[in-house]
């Protein structure tokens, strides 16, 4: 029999069995590594050793051989995945491969603004000092063009310049978007002796991050680079969330409340809420779980038209009629082919090299009404719009995300010290790990509409697909 199907024939309640199971081989994708020191030195014990008032104990330190696996599950009738793939654990280790005396880093924020970059800068900077001992530590106003950029764009900070940071929206570094000129980045950083390189920012950071560790490589130069992952819409892959993103949710929350208040109070009314998630409805997701107020959730991995049979605007006819109003929310990505789109704005980007996004929400909202007018001309109608998209970016980090951030803030630091780069810290299946930056460069997280999550959501709405017939 095989001992991974149970026997429905068998009512008796069965006792437990031990089962040898051979795993498939397992694939470590290892974060890189410092060159050799020229001076041939190797190692120093590790500065937390020596801490005045920290004493770790024996398993504070991360073992050489410690990784993390990718997938917390392995099927065992199919032997999928196969193979395993596993990663540095991160976190402190006993030697450090970086003399804190000759470190000077520099810290950079770039794209958007989340909820939580100024407690990742924070933490940086009194990790740095407090925990090894690194003095030397800029931030870089304006993102990654700060680099090439005045001297007065490279502010020298410590942990008394930077206390009160993490109660602070925004970043107090500024950011831009694009600015992204390869060799007059490297130049600044060697012209200015700066060894550590701390790139906070999303997906377009992490592949600008990339660019930067390999001309670092190919120049032969011993400096190191991490990328600590931001986005809001929690679109990068492989770790199990970004920072800003529950934060992000909470504030969501709030405005689909404040919509559902004005469609309850309105004859026919409709609260209409765009979130952010240009690629990913994630935000969209979980804002609506939370909510219980939601009665259809739109996101950009699933298509839906909204006139015809089974459409969006029938459906939420029907809704209306049933309970008096209706809540929609709505990621930015979603509809997007929906909306009609000249030749210029076809081929029109950003700073970043993304797609300029077309404004769904008041769109939908224009559409509703010409709708509603046409097919329903003689009853009343009304639909409130709230997008609160400035208003989630610009706010503090919650105690969830605060604590998230110190804690991608240390690995960073952590990693950096032990000789490792070219990585993002991160957790996978909740294991602190240093992930390649080309693996995450590339990593997307799309709500997977196959899963659990998706199927709450639409127990939640009781939402049709919205198929073309």
């Amino acid at each position: 029999m095989d001992p991974t199907v149970p026997n429905s024939g068998d009512h008796a309640a069965s006792t437990p069995s031990n089962t040898t199971v051979t795993l498939p081989p397992l694939t470590l994708r290892d974060a890189p590594r410092l060159p050799a020191s020229p001076s041939g030195a190797t190692t120093i014990p590790n500065p937390i050793s020596s801490h005045p008032y920290f004493h770790p104990p024996p398993t504070f330190y991360i073992s050489p051989g410690d990784v993390s696996l990718r997938h917390a599950f392995f099927d065992l009738a199919s032997g999928k995945p196969n193979p395993l793939v596993a990663y540095r654990r991160a976190g402190p280790r006993e030697s450090v491969a970086v003399d804190p005396a000759r470190a000077r880093a520099a810290l950079v924020t770039c794209g958007g603004l989340c909820p939580g970059l100024n407690t990742v800068l924070r933490e940086l900077v009194v990790g740095l000092h407090e925990l090894y001992g690194v003095l030397d530590v800029f931030g870089v106003a304006a993102g990654y063009r700060g680099f090439y950029g005045a001297d007065d764009d490279h502010v020298r900070l410590d942990p008394a310049s930077v206390d009160d940071w993490h109660k602070k929206g925004g970043t107090a570094l500024k950011t831009t978007r694009g600015g992204f000129d390869l060799n007059k980045i490297i130049d600044g950083i060697v012209a200015r002796g700066y060894t550590q390189i701390y790139a906070i920012g999303g997906d377009g950071t992490m592949r600008g991050a990339v660019a930067i560790f390999e001309e670092f490589k190919r120049r032969g130069l011993r400096i190191s680079i991490t990328g600590i992952p931001k986005t809001v819409d929690n679109d990068i892959g492989i770790i199990d969330r970004s920072f800003g993103f529950q934060t992000a949710v909470e504030i969501a929350q709030q405005a689909i409340d404040a919509a559902h208040v004005e469609a309850v109070s309105a004859v026919n009314g409709i609260g209409l809420v765009k979130l952010m998630g240009r690629s990913t409805g994630h935000i969209a997701l979980h804002a609506t779980l939370s909510s219980r107020d939601v009665d259809c959730c739109l996101i950009p991995e699933i298509d839906f038209h909204v006139e015809g049979k089974g459409g969006l605007f029938e459906f939420l006819y029907d809704r209306i009629k049933k309970k008096g109003h209706a809540v929609v929310v709505v990621a930015e990505g979603a509809g997007q082919e929906l909306i009609p789109r000249t030749d210029d704005q076809k081929r029109e980007q950003d700073e970043s090299g993304n797609m300029l996004f077309l404004d769904v929400g008041p769109w939908l909202k224009t559409e509703l009404g010409r709708w509603w007018k046409r097919e329903h001309p003689t009853e009343l109608f009304t639909v409130k719009y709230i997008d609160p998209t400035y208003m989630i970016r610009a706010v503090p980090a919650n105690a969830t995300d605060n604590l998230y951030c110190t804690l991608l803030a240390h690995s960073a630091i952590h990693g950096i010290m032990a000789g490792f780069t070219g990585f993002v810290p991160g957790p996978i299946n909740g294991n602190y790990s240093y992930i390649p930056l080309e693996d995450i460069a590339v990593a997307k997280n799309p709500v997977d509409v196959n899963d659990h999550k998706w199927a709450w959501v639409r127990s939640v709405t009781d939402q049709p697909d919205f198929l073309k017939p």
